[in-house]
């Protein structure tokens, strides 16, 4: 991990987490550790409508603290509809210190890197049921509250876990945006790494 994320990890990781927010996040841990206990695939879904925002960084967050826990998990994003990872989501991780480098235009694929020499997580607007998402024995974990309660069902998932966040969006193009995404996903990454310190 290159030294402005691993900074930037120890303001993550000192905000306080609600008990409220606990509860919420327990079934997410309980399902971590059932999969760990039986060695069977831990494979996460993060599902948010346009794949563009929380889900992103949900899915970003999860791998980066898998990794440093050294739990052997699978991150994967998807919407309910194809769009693009929304540019102030990009921006805000590179403010967090992850390295990014892009591929393409209209709906570009984003490689995020921890360190120079780390696999790269690869992000990029798509259904939840894309190629290159599992498609059987995972976990679906909704960011929404609108895909949450306008997608009903996920073909293969074995579980179904509702961890949702408040949108940034409402915050674009407004002296507060870097902020409100920031603090967004630093409440993301402090959530995502309390789960994998409890597994």
């Amino acid at each position: 991990m290159n030294h402005t994320l691993n900074a930037n990890l120890e303001s993550i990781l000192s905000l306080s987490i609600s008990d409220e927010r606990k509860s919420l996040l327990q079934e997410l841990i309980d399902y971590i550790k059932s999969k760990r206990e039986k060695g069977q695939p831990i494979r996460l879904n993060f599902i948010c409508t346009h794949n563009s925002r929380r889900s992103q960084l949900a899915q970003i967050w999860a791998q980066t603290a898998a990794d440093y826990f050294e739990i052997p998990a699978f991150c994967y994003s998807g919407g309910v509809e194809v769009t693009a990872c929304n540019e102030r989501t990009i921006r805000s991780l590179e403010r967090s210190g992850f390295i990014i480098s892009k591929h393409g235009h209209s709906n570009p694929i984003y490689f995020i890197l921890q360190d120079k020499d780390t696999r790269p997580i690869i992000v990029f607007s798509k259904l939840y049921d894309d190629v290159i998402n599992p498609h059987g024995i995972f976990a679906t974990i909704m960011n929404c509250s609108h895909a949450d309660e306008n997608c009903p069902f996920i073909p293969g998932a074995e579980a179904r876990i509702p961890v949702r966040y408040e949108d940034p969006k409402e915050f674009d193009d407004t002296d507060l945006e870097s902020t409100k995404y920031d603090e967004r996903s630093q409440q993301i990454g402090s959530e995502m790494f309390y789960v994998f310190s409890r597994v």
